[in-house]
């Protein structure tokens, strides 16, 4: 799942020590001190190279790969995208993972941010991406593909050139190897194939329990000479037929915690609660709200967001209206070895 760069702080992660945000009003001191202490942990050691900790990225992506496998059985033209994405979360949760965030199904010029709610009614069409999250225990995989559902050949095209971008990415990915040289293998393989990259979205990297973790992977040369250590990195070329550039658009309907607070409704406070434990520092979404709660839940959503205790993330939609393929997928990189956890 990527994210829009607005060449500022983004609020990739909940606080500079990683911790998981409180349950509401009523929390002690000590429940606190509890509930932050894995996450605490984890921020402090996530830059290690710990093999345990790869173990699980490593498997989360296995997992993955077998949901896209699954995911290409079941998108055809006419689908309605909530039996997509309900399925595909079904998916990652019986193979023994968790959504690391809601799938995203973005339609056309919808580049991302887009997950149907609870009670969408559209159907898969156009030129659809298919972003994919799960995670086992905070150690998530991140992939995505395109497909064209109406026979065009300039769809097949933007596709074969995202595929392209990530491939030469992917070639290129090591430890040391800087960021912008990633961007100028992305925007050089997507040129070639005569489209244009979108140089305000990119891949990132990752640690556990958040997705994106602070290294930006441009889609272009942004002359950002930043060497990677080892870690976890999401690669994912975005191209288009239009200007390359991405706006917001309606809201998705996706959130994540980005602060601290209370609210005083009791509802909201049982579904806030609920949010923290579930989803912790992850993306989540009003339709996995509503499965939970129903009705009043969103209402309860709304209230915490009126808090100002969460992001809600807009769609993102080329600037030129035009359509946008996308591709990804998740590497280890290590002084001895690199993964492609997601293939």
């Amino acid at each position: 799942m990527t994210e829009k760069q607005y060449g500022g702080a983004t609020g990739r992660s909940l606080d500079s020590a990683g911790r998981k945000p409180a349950a509401g009003r009523g929390a002690s001191q000590q429940e606190r001190t509890e509930r932050n202490a894995p996450l605490n942990k984890l921020s402090s050691d996530n830059n290690k190279s710990d093999k345990s900790d790869y173990a699980n990225f490593i498997k989360a992506g296995k997992i993955a790969s077998e949901v896209v496998k699954y995911a290409g059985t079941i998108i055809k033209p006419g689908v309605p995208l909530l039996e997509i994405a309900e399925n595909i979360e079904t998916k990652i949760i019986s193979l023994g993972a968790k959504p690391a965030f809601p799938v995203n199904l973005s339609i056309n010029e919808i580049a991302a941010h887009d997950t149907p709610a609870y009670n969408d009614a559209r159907i898969a069409s156009g030129l659809l991406k298919v972003d994919i999250g799960a995670h086992i225990e905070g150690y998530v995989a991140d992939v995505a593909f395109s497909v064209d559902l109406e026979g065009n050949n300039t769809n097949k095209k933007l596709i074969e050139a995202s595929e392209l971008a990530l491939q030469k990415a992917i070639e290129k990915i090591n430890l040391g190897v800087s960021t912008n040289e990633l961007g100028i293998a992305i925007e050089s393989a997507i040129k070639s194939s005569k489209f244009t990259p979108i140089i305000n979205l990119s891949g990132h990297s990752i640690e556990p329990w958040h997705l994106h973790s602070g290294i930006t992977i441009p889609n272009h040369d942004n002359s950002q000479k930043k060497p990677l250590d080892s870690g976890i990195y999401a690669i994912e070329p975005f191209a288009t037929s239009g200007l390359g550039s991405v706006k917001d658009g309606k809201p998705s309907g996706i959130y994540r915690v980005e602060k601290e607070g209370n609210v005083r409704d009791a509802l909201a406070r049982e579904v806030l609660a609920f949010i923290c434990e579930e989803y912790e520092t992850l993306p989540f979404c009003s339709r996995w709200i509503h499965k939970k709660f129903g009705t009043r839940g969103l209402l309860a959503l709304k209230r915490i967001e009126d808090a100002g205790i969460l992001h809600h993330y807009p769609q993102l939609i080329e600037v030129s209206g035009k359509p946008v393929s996308q591709a990804e997928h998740t590497v280890l990189i290590e002084k001895s070895r690199k993964v492609i956890t997601t293939q």
